[in-house]
This record gives C-alpha cells, sequence and structure tokens, in this order.
C-alpha cells in the first residue's frame, strides 16, 4: 500500500529584495514571473553583458555591458564584506559574493538568490530521530544549505532541541544580527573570520550548552577536529562538507577523520594471502565522526547511507556500498529504493566506483517501495514484478548487561525486526558490551552450548547499540538459514564460514583477551577452521587449547 505523499513544499524566497540592490536594466529583465523561476544566480561582471543563471542554462539580460558606476551602486546598498568576500541583505537570505582586482576594486559580484524551503527535511526525517550526526554533501546548487536550514529548524522547533547554529557567511540565517525566520527558535552563532570557524564551534559548546550544533562546509583540518571533538562530548552534529559522494573524503585527506580517516596498514603473508591483496593496505582508523551521510544529487533525489563505517570499509576494500535511495516522484511520494540482496560485484580498484573500472558489473537492480510511516506498525511489503513475500521473522535478541531503554529506542528509531528475550536459550544471538561479558562466564558458556553467537560492543551507547543490532541483522541476511553446531550456515562457503570464524577469534582477542586479561572460548568449528584461529591468536602472541569433542570441539585462548 503506498504510503500518502509529503506535505508540499513551501517556498519563500524575498526574491524582490534582492531585485532592488541590481540596476535598473537587471531588474526590468527579471521582472516576468517566467525569469524568477528557478533563478539561482545572477553575475554582474565589468565591461559585460549581466547574466542570469538557472539550472543547466544561463541567460543574458539587456545588451548593455557593466560598468564601474553599476558595481559601485550595489555595493554601496549591500551590507560590509566579511573576510570571505562575502556580503548580503538584512534580513534575508541572499548571498553576495565579490570579485577583486589587485587593488581591492570590486570587478564582478555573484548575487546567489537564498530561499526558505519548508518541506524538504521530509526527506531524512526519521534520520533525525536517532540523534546520530548527520553528514550532506553534493555538488555546489543542488540545496545543501538549504536542507541544512530546514533541519535546523525542525530540531529546534519540533524536536525541542537546544540547537545553535555556526553561520560563517550569514548564509544560513541571513545577513544582520537578527536571524531569519527560517531556523526557527535555533540560536545563531556568527564568525568574524571564516578560519576562526573551528574556535567559534568549540565555543559553542563550552558556553552555551547546545544538543545539536549545525555548521555549513567543514573544509579544514581544523574544523575536522572540532567536528570529532563535540562529537566525542555526545553533541549531535548536522553539517555539509565539501565533496560529491562520500568516496570524495574518503580519498580527501584534509577530511577523511570525518568518516573515521585512513590509515595504511601491513599485513601478514599468510592474512595477506588470505585476503588475496597487497600487504599494504589501507583500513579505517577510528569510528566515523558522522554515523550517517547523505549524498545530495538532485533536490529529489538523495542516497543515505546508514552506516558510514560499513560503507567506508567497503569502499576500502574495493566493493561497492549500499545507499539508500530516497526520492519524489512526480506526485510527491517519497520513495525508498534499495539493492534487492547484498551486491557481489568484482573487485574495481580501491576507491574508484565500478562503473568507472574496465570490466566492473554494474550495480544491481533497485526495487522501489514508499518509505514507511515512523508511527505506522511493520507490515508486509510487496516484492519485484507483483510477487508477496513473508514478511521477515524477528530476531530473537538476549540482553547481556546493556541498557534495555536504549536496545529499546535503537529499535524503535530504526523500526529494526529485533524482539527481545528474557533466556540465552529463547534467543538466536546474545549481544553484550566489552566490559560486561567478561564478568559473565556462565553466560558465554550457555550461549555457547546453546550454539548461539555473541557479538560484543565497545560501549553501553545508543549509537554502539544501533550498529550493533544492524551488523547482527545484515548478517542475519547473508546467512538467512538456520547455522548448525559449528556455527557454519547451511550453503554458506567454507571461505565465508574461515572468514567469520577468523573475525570471531580476532574479535576475542582485541575485546576481551588482551584488554581485559580473560580466557575467551570460540564457537565449535571444522579442524581446518581451528588451525587457522590458532594460527592467528599465535601472532598475538596468545596461546591456545582445543576442548571438546566431535562436532563441539572449539579453541580457547588464553591469555599471556
Amino acid at each position: 500500500m503506498a504510503s500518502a505523499p509529503i506535505s508540499p513544499q513551501r517556498i519563500t524566497d524575498d526574491l524582490d529584495r534582492l531585485l532592488e540592490v541590481l540596476p535598473e536594466a537587471v531588474r526590468e529583465a527579471l521582472a516576468p514571473t517566467e525569469a524568477r523561476d528557478q533563478l539561482l544566480e545572477v553575475v554582474l561582471d565589468l565591461g559585460r553583458v549581466p547574466e542570469a543563471r538557472y539550472p543547466g542554462r544561463a541567460v543574458p539580460l539587456g545588451e548593455a555591458p557593466m560598468e564601474r558606476s553599476d558595481l559601485a551602486a550595489v555595493v554601496a546598498q549591500l551590507g560590509s564584506f566579511g573576510g570571505d568576500n562575502r556580503a548580503g541583505i538584512e534580513r534575508t537570505l541572499h548571498r553576495i559574493s565579490a570579485i577583486r582586482n589587485r587593488t581591492g576594486d570590486v570587478v564582478g559580484l555573484t548575487c546567489r538568490v537564498g530561499r526558505a524551503v519548508f518541506g524538504t527535511v521530509a526527506m531524512v526525517r526519521d534520520l533525525m530521530d536517532s540523534g546520530q550526526s548527520l553528514l550532506l554533501m553534493g555538488r555546489p546548487g543542488v540545496g545543501k544549505t538549504t536542507a541544512l536550514r530546514e533541519i535546523a529548524r525542525v530540531l529546534a522547533d519540533e524536536l525541542d532541541k537546544r540547537v545553535v547554529v555556526i553561520d560563517t557567511s550569514n548564509e544560513i540565517a541571513g545577513d544582520g544580527d537578527i536571524p531569519h525566520p527560517a531556523i526557527g527558535r535555533a540560536r545563531r552563532m556568527q564568525v568574524t573570520r571564516p578560519e576562526l570557524q573551528h574556535q567559534v564551534m568549540i565555543e559553542a559548546v563550552e558556553n552555551h550548552m547546545p544538543e545539536v550544533i549545525v555548521i555549513d562546509e567543514i573544509g579544514t583540518e581544523l574544523e575536522a577536529q572540532a567536528a570529532r571533538t563535540i562529537a566525542e562530548r555526545g553533541v549531535m552534529l548536522v553539517a555539509t562538507a565539501h565533496g560529491n559522494e562520500l568516496a570524495n573524503l574518503v580519498k580527501n585527506p584534509t577530511l577523511s577523520d570525518l568518516v573515521g580517516g585512513i590509515e595504511s596498514v601491513t599485513l601478514g603473508d599468510e592474512e595477506a594471502r588470505r585476503r588475496r591483496t597487497q600487504k599494504t593496505v589501507l583500513e579505517r582508523a577510528a569510528e566515523p565522526t558522522f554515523p550517517l551521510a547523505v549524498e545530495m544529487h538532485s533536490r529529489d533525489r538523495w542516497l543515505v547511507h546508514r552506516d558510514v563505517a560499513r560503507t567506508v570499509d567497503l569502499l576500502l576494500r574495493g566493493q561497492l556500498p549500499r545507499p539508500q535511495v530516497r526520492q519524489l516522484d512526480a506526485k510527491g511520494q517519497l520513495l525508498l529504493s534499495e539493492p534487492l540482496a547484498p551486491s557481489v560485484s568484482p573487485r574495481p580498484a580501491p576507491l574508484q566506483r565500478a562503473q568507472e573500472s574496465p570490466g566492473a558489473t554494474a550495480q544491481p537492480p533497485l526495487a522501489l517501495r514508499p518509505l514507511p510511516d515512523p508511527e505506522a506498525p511493520a507490515k508486509t511489503e510487496p516484492a519485484v514484478q507483483g510477487q508477496t513475500q513473508p514478511q521477515p521473522l524477528p530476531l530473537h535478541l538476549f540482553n547481556a548487561g546493556l541498557s534495555e531503554p536504549l536496545i529499546e529506542q535503537a529499535i524503535r528509531s530504526r523500526r529494526l525486526p529485533v524482539q527481545l528475550v528474557e533466556e540465552v536459550e529463547e534467543a538466536d544471538v546474545v549481544l553484550a558490551a566489552r566490559q560486561q561479558l567478561g564478568h559473565r562466564p556462565e553466560l558465554r558458556r550457555r550461549a555457547q552450548d546453546a550454539g548461539l553467537p555473541i557479538l560484543v560492543i565497545k560501549a553501553d551507547t545508543l549509537s554502539q547499540i544501533q550498529r550493533g543490532l544492524e551488523r547482527l541483522l545484515h548478517r542475519r541476511e547473508d546467512r538467512p538459514e538456520d547455522t548448525a553446531a559449528t556455527g557454519r550456515s547451511k550453503g554458506a562457503s567454507p571461505r565465508n564460514d574461515a572468514l567469520e570464524a577468523l573475525e570471531e577469534c580476532r574479535l576475542a582477542v582485541e575485546q576481551v583477551v588482551l584488554p581485559q586479561g580473560q580466557p575467551v572460548e570460540l564457537l565449535p568449528r571444522t579442524e581446518a577452521i581451528r588451525r587457522m584461529q590458532a594460527e592467528l591468536a599465535a601472532r598475538y602472541q596468545l596461546t591456545s587449547a582445543e576442548f571438546g569433542s566431535g562436532s563441539q570441539q572449539r579453541l580457547r585462548l588464553f591469555p599471556r
């Protein structure tokens, strides 16, 4: 069943205020309504005919070239230009940028039309409920600042958050000391010089107790570091960054820290052979500052990465990411598109899109379906070509010491098919925090006796729990059938089984054995896989021993 169309977008642009400061010939050329529709900017250059720019085209305005007196008359009606050579018109969102000659005289002006668009936030309304930091990317003119402005208003007015906007060029909240109504109850902090933006970001957190910080155009390493500092203090960030897509940020050494940072790692000979890669590879260095990211390809087509860490890991391994595609159709219906199955494609060169790699296969087809109402209960959705598919059974989860309200919030906000159970034996999986698992050896024994996998997360926080639950669901998608006592899915390839077993061993070593000094017993595996796990433990200078018999033979890892 199709969901109801979203509310129609309402646009206010105060275009008459901008036209008042332009030369008379330009005002007359833009007087017809059709000349104003979708107008992006007006360009005034000394000695050239003025030009109006629209999406994909430019139109000359009149025949007379601009003179110095024309430019001087426009500048005289504007506010003062800042260190970034930008000025504005008070209580509007319009932005005028200057081009100067060597002596500092203005020889060109770019007059950008600023619009407040109410309704664009419907594209990512569910992401705002999660409380996780959100990064917007896209080419100039695609509407990043417009979306940022609307998000700030909704967070402040509808979600009752304490929102502070860091407005470096007065582009979000307009020129003048009184913010434009488009940001609602959100507060605005101006920046005296663009190079001081990172300092104002930190000042906002230290002095004004915000729950959300909104920033336009993170573009320097200092600003990226400030963003990480803010996120680590528990403040939600909503920001834009230079780059058309997530892969651009991964390759950008200045801004890569926003998505976790990239480091070069040298693998051992056996690990390199197992991965079928060179010995020196790139890996993500830390958790992303922004767990959520949106690529704005057009004003009505956005690609949403709900797990930036996973997307970056895929890119670094030369694999295709699987973003959700959200778009508006001609009737204003918001549709969600996503791959039908995990993408399996040849490995292109790292950090390149498969379409650009010789011989690469295209991305799998997308199935369109309406974006579900966050308040509506989950329901079965139609499959491709009119066929129906059963609603997936919930994943039965045993909570090993984590905050139950946080787990329930994560399930609600992401609408995850997960159900908490009271006993280990009733569960499909166990979710535990690193500091809790070492104190409950009996829980690990019960889980192993039942053949249940245990996922250990770093901390008892909402973001960590959300990622953990989604990781478990992704694993179930990749292994849809029941797991045998060996921990291997029916029909799963030996190579996938070995990779999973080695990952289980690595997590046990790095999250329990080494930091806590506690022994860990792994899940039952075949003899060949137990040997591989023992070799991996030896590389960490740990000893191991086998326990059990028959199909229950398993490896136990001991601390140093």
